[in-house]
């Protein structure tokens, strides 16, 4: 949707009369805002049981800026939905009861008269006040004639300065051709929208208007992974025409050829020969051309403004229903094409392969999505928590391999100090031996040996990190010393200094930003609070409170599902790592009891 919007020139904002607003509602409506599209607004589910209409208005009212106004009034409500009066024009339009989306004109209820009449000064008050010559007639004389009220209402709702509101059935099909109506008398075509600015190759903006007689110029919005016809290219022209078999990515800066352009009729292609501004195309099996990437003419060239996807906010570890990973896998890079939003990655230290994305619903329709498309299906399951080790002390200590079986035997023997390091500074090896206690050849492979037990740490398994080893005294033999000897006496001197050292489990802990309604920003607080999260600030905006918070990793892994359940889906936030820090004692101790328990 976010990225639909980008590439539309207006939007119709559907609301149910029951639920009203809703959080995809304000979503919606930032989408529509952030790129100042004209609007129109459909109040639906009229016929539903507990459908209100002018609750429904009043909620769009006091939630956005968008000046909703009343321009088709429902007749009746639930099963007595019947009709609608038409505002503008002072006239009653029923519908026709077989379903057949027609309407028939009629005198407006007597009951309705009053409140038809307000509407419709209100109706003229907005139109007015979006043009000077307007106001001071309407001011004059009180009143527009129906002209000038169609012309006004339509530039007033072109320039995104008030957005009508219609009202219909779907499922009985009551109003549907009256918004069409609308939105064919009311929203732009493409010439009426102001042009597009992006830049040259020299970085000077440049405009591009949404005429035929400017250079080509296009935007990719979607990739779609279709199983027979392979990838397909999505793309709204802004600009010029487009009849050839090539075009410019000027994203890539690389020619791209094709084979046709279609147009997408719901699951079918319609191939065309020419396409114009304010088309939506498709072309299959580009091989450079991505989701963002700017297409146009080449002795012309504009580049626009990437698009920017959500970052994601949950992730699973993610394996085969059936053991088919290259098939699984395989699938999953053909939706990274179509879904930018999706990421994957390989976790380092748990070896694990995370999917992520922008909530668990947008994760679960991507794995139906699979199934049905590739025939795979992905399991899901929370991901390992990467705790790491390190320790807060510092001691000596020896580690020595001897072992003699008859013929060469081993003989290893090294002392060193172990000293924590700051936070993040990772390992540092000293190498303090004063003349030939242990041979140069030999020292590298302590430090070695050393690296390779701190992987498995020495509590409960994870990577010990932060610490400092300075290698002071040993000893050897001129015959049973090899580097693997010296080796196995690091890794024998390190587990041993290590638990006499103090040794600690750490986190990982993130950094949350919660964007939330002014109602729920209490609860929200709280419940960061109840999962050990640290609150570092709050700002606000217009219409929401952001809570930012470092919280374990181990407490947020489902905090998507979370926050949308506490605050009735009108909750978002995102996350980045921020940094590790020591686990609380008696956490600690179940983490180690758990590692024990499964060795």
């Amino acid at each position: 949707t976010k990225f639909a919007a980008r590439v539309a020139d207006s939007a119709v904002l559907t609301v149910g009369a029951v639920l009203g607003v809703r959080n995809q509602t304000e979503r919606f409506v930032d989408y529509v805002q952030d790129n100042n599209l004209p609007c129109v607004i459909c109040i639906t589910k009229m016929d539903r049981e507990r459908a209100n209409f002018q609750k429904t208005v009043d909620e769009l009212k006091e939630s956005f800026s968008l000046n909703p106004v009343v321009l088709y009034l429902p007749i009746g409500a639930e099963d007595n939905f019947k009709g609608v009066v038409d505002i503008a024009a002072g006239k009653a339009l029923f519908f026709a009861e077989d379903g057949s989306g027609k309407v028939k004109s009629g005198d407006i209820p007597s009951d309705m008269e009053d409140e038809v009449a307000g509407l419709r000064e209100n109706l003229m008050e907005y139109v007015a006040e979006t043009d000077d010559d307007l106001i001071e007639k309407f001011l004059e004389e009180g009143e527009l004639t129906d002209e000038e009220l169609a012309l006004g209402l339509a530039t007033a709702v072109r320039e995104a300065k008030i957005a009508p509101v219609c009202t219909v059935s779907a499922l009985k099909n009551y109003g549907v051709g009256i918004v069409l109506d609308a939105v064919a008398a009311y929203l732009p075509s493409p010439d009426q929208r102001p042009a597009q600015v992006g830049t040259d190759p020299a970085g000077e903006l440049v405009e591009r208007k949404g005429t035929v007689d400017e250079p080509f110029s296009a935007l990719v919005f979607k990739t779609m992974a279709d199983p027979f016809a392979g990838r397909l290219t999505i793309f709204r022209v802004y600009s010029g025409k487009l009849s050839g078999d090539s075009f410019y990515n000027s994203t890539r800066e690389t020619s791209e050829r094709f084979g046709h352009l279609f147009i997408m009729e719901g699951k079918e292609q319609r191939q065309v020969e020419e396409v114009i501004p304010g088309m939506i195309v498709a072309v299959a099996k580009l091989k450079e051309t991505v989701t963002g990437d700017t297409l146009c003419d080449e002795n012309n060239p504009v580049l626009y403004d990437a698009l920017e996807p959500m970052p994601p906010v949950i992730s699973y570890a993610v394996s085969a229903k059936k053991g088919d990973e290259e098939k699984l896998f395989s699938s999953i890079t053909r939706m990274l094409d179509e879904d930018l939003t999706l990421q994957l990655t390989r976790e380092e230290q748990t070896h694990e392969v995370l999917i992520s994305g922008v909530g668990q619903v947008h994760l679960e329709t991507v794995g139906e999505k699979m199934k049905r498309k590739f025939g795979v299906e992905m399991e899901l399951r929370l991901p390992k928590v990467p705790y790491r080790e390190t320790i807060k002390g510092s001691v000596t200590v020896q580690g020595k391999h001897k072992k003699q079986s008859g013929g060469r035997g081993q003989y290893g023997d090294c002392t060193i100090e172990i000293s924590p390091l700051p936070r993040g500074e990772g390992f540092e090896f000293v190498d303090s031996i004063v003349g030939g206690v242990i041979p140069q050849q030999y020292r590298p492979a302590v430090e070695k040996g050393i690296v390779e037990a701190m992987e498995k740490g020495v509590v409960a398994g994870y990577p010990c990190v932060d610490v400092k080893i300075n290698l002071i005294d040993g000893s050897y033999h001129n015959v049973d010393s090899s580097e693997m000897a010296f080796k196995i006496a690091g890794s024998l001197a390190f587990k041993k200094g290590a638990l006499q050292a103090n040794p600690i489990l750490l986190e990982p802990v993130l950094e949350l930003e919660v964007q939330v309604d002014k109602d729920h920003v209490g609860d929200v607080m709280g419940d960061l609070n109840s999962r050990r999260g640290k609150v570092l600030g709050m700002d606000a905006t217009d219409k929401y409170e952001i809570v930012r918070a470092h919280v374990p990793q181990a407490e947020v892994q489902l905090y998507a599902p979370d926050l949308t359940s506490m605050t009735g889906g009108r909750g978002s936030f995102t996350v980045k790592f921020s940094h590790y820090e020591e686990v609380p004692a008696h956490l600690a101790e179940k983490i180690i009891e758990q590692y024990n328990n499964e060795k």
